[in-house]
């Protein structure tokens, strides 16, 4: 409901039925690909030793399958409204093509064309360097579209996607995350005790 009453608002003449699922896929695999480089970062720095190559390998494939999850709804979406012609449907579209173009053309194959190529390899879905590299390019992938979501209905052609603001505003949350997220995990032990089902998941393999 967020959604609706945040972003879908601001262009108060356009609607769509499948807003709110399209803003939360693009959430979801935008926390899900956190937990892998998360997870990825603190076994680099020996906490998570339990933690083997198939475990990373689900948490990958949990980032491409909520990846296609989004171009889903996104495609749905953007078909529909393309193929219906409704001038106060098509309007959305029209106007981020015509004026954030390049913005928008680059989210497509961040989000879109990236995760089918890339993302889709078994192999490299283990190693951890590929699950750092494919993580920056998603989560940087659905920033912009959050960006495109609020800019053209807000400040029209007059956006600007590099400047202190923008920028700004990425580097106050991304460091408030770090201090809330690696704070509480100092406080509190990284493997549960006492879990039935934790012998199984240590040895998982397949």
């Amino acid at each position: 409901m967020m959604s609706w009453d945040w972003l879908m608002s601001i262009d108060h003449h356009w609607f769509s039925t499948l807003y709110g699922w399209y803003v939360f896929s693009g959430m979801f695999v935008s926390g899900i690909t956190t937990i892998a480089m998360v997870t990825v970062y603190l076994k680099s720095r020996g906490y998570l030793e339990f933690v083997n190559d198939s475990h990373l390998h689900d948490l990958a494939k949990f980032m491409f399958g909520f990846s296609i999850f989004w171009t889903y709804l996104w495609f749905s979406q953007f078909m529909l409204i393309w193929y219906a012609d409704i001038p106060e449907e098509v309007t959305y579209y029209a106007q981020r093509f015509e004026e954030i173009r390049i913005p928008f053309l680059t989210m497509v194959v961040m989000n879109f064309v990236f995760p089918i190529l890339v993302l889709m390899n078994s192999d490299y879905k283990r190693l951890p360097w590929f699950i750092i590299i494919a993580g920056v390019i998603v989560l940087v992938g659905h920033y912009i579209d959050v960006y495109i979501l609020i800019t053209p209905g807000s400040v029209g052609e007059h956006w600007k996607f590099i400047s202190p603001e923008v920028i700004g505003s990425a580097l106050f949350f991304l460091g408030l995350f770090i201090f809330v997220v690696f704070t509480a995990l100092t406080k509190a032990p990284l493997k549960v005790k006492g879990n039935p089902f934790m012998k199984e998941s240590e040895n998982f393999h397949y």
